[in-house]
């Protein structure tokens, strides 16, 4: 009775999150996505050029590695994005900044597609217990936002020039300021992502050694097929459909697919952590099945939560309680570096 409930909750908060998005034009725009795009007219051309960024250990190495242009001031950190798009709000990054006293350890946090707000709960939380949380703002959310926008539309869309752009920009932008964290003295930088945002931690620590830890909640491997079987995302599969299948989207976002990159979250130094949701209707559990195994064919050991509720219904307790307590013990465990 109660899980009947609570899908029903689950889905009354999706169609809230409906309301906003609708159906757009399907474009390849590979000159987003690829530097060396020059006469991409077919998805077959774009898919050759995916296949090549899966190959390039360096596609998300952001080219200057600057760390120049922070600004510190009264808890938030200020800094110019990697990557120069036609947002102009959306060049510069934005952290807001939870001190904890000590250099010991920083958090890294990546927010869901659409969030409207950072999660001061967590950020104390943590900070209390001796942690620095640092608040990040992906491509096109909070102060990035794009004016006009009624949602995080640019960052995730039909687009698929676009999207793979607004990605690799979030894990530039990521790992730009843990060069700045490292410089500041900070000891063991750890990650978290939800939904979207696990992508993205998932990418950057699976990329930049300066990462130890990394949890990831309600994530998989594959991006294209959260997209074309997740809740949360009709609005784009419907304006995907007429134009591309699921096989060739696939292979179009494949430098997004975290299932390409497992050879690296295996790593011996990193540890990782993952939080995956039962009930969950927009990351629909046998992709997060798939990713996990293949996290363990590849020699990783991952700490996994399961939770018997919905991608939504998380935020809600007890599973949000028992989801803080399961990172917290992940968080103070000895990282395998130090061991």
């Amino acid at each position: 009775m109660y899980h009947n409930w609570l899908d029903r909750w689950d889905e009354r908060r999706a169609r809230r999150g409906e309301e906003e998005k609708t159906t757009t034009d399907f474009v390849l725009d590979p000159a987003r996505a690829f530097s060396e795009a020059k006469e991409v007219a077919t998805i077959e051309e774009f898919c050759r050029l995916a296949d090549q960024a899966v190959a390039d250990p360096a596609f998300f190495d952001e080219p200057s590695g600057s760390d120049q242009g922070f600004q510190k001031q009264d808890g938030w950190l200020r800094f110019p994005s990697g990557m120069s798009t036609d947002v102009d709000e959306n060049n510069v990054v934005w952290a807001k900044i939870t001190e904890s006293g000590s250099f010991d350890q920083v958090l890294v946090v990546f927010h869901h597609w659409n969030a409207t707000s950072r999660n001061r709960q967590i950020a104390q939380f943590f900070s209390r217990r001796g942690i620095t949380v640092v608040e990040i703002a992906m491509p096109y959310h909070f102060e990035r936002r794009r004016p006009g926008s009624s949602h995080a539309d640019y960052m995730l869309s039909a687009n698929l020039g676009r999207t793979i752009q607004s990605v690799r920009q979030a894990v530039w932008d990521g790992r730009k300021l843990l060069l700045w964290l490292r410089s500041e003295g900070y000891r063991e930088i750890s990650i978290l992502g939800m939904s979207l945002g696990s992508w993205v931690a998932g990418l950057i620590a699976a990329h930049d050694p300066a990462v130890s830890k990394a949890s990831l909640f309600l994530t998989a491997g594959s991006l294209a097929d959260m997209v074309w079987t997740g809740r949360a995302t009709r609005a784009i599969r419907d304006s995907l459909e007429p134009a591309i299948g699921l096989t060739d989207l696939r292979r179009a976002w494949a430098p997004l697919n975290m299932e390409n990159h497992v050879h690296r979250l295996a790593r011996p130094d990193l540890d990782l952590h993952v939080v995956l949701a039962k009930r969950d209707k927009v990351v629909l559990p046998e992709l997060s099945q798939s990713f996990v195994q293949r996290l363990r064919d590849a020699g990783a050991r991952p700490n996994i939560l399961y939770l018997n509720c919905g991608h939504y219904s998380l935020a809600r307790p007890p599973y949000i309680l028992l989801a803080g307590l399961s990172l917290k013990r992940f968080l103070s465990a000895i990282a395998k570096s130090a061991r």
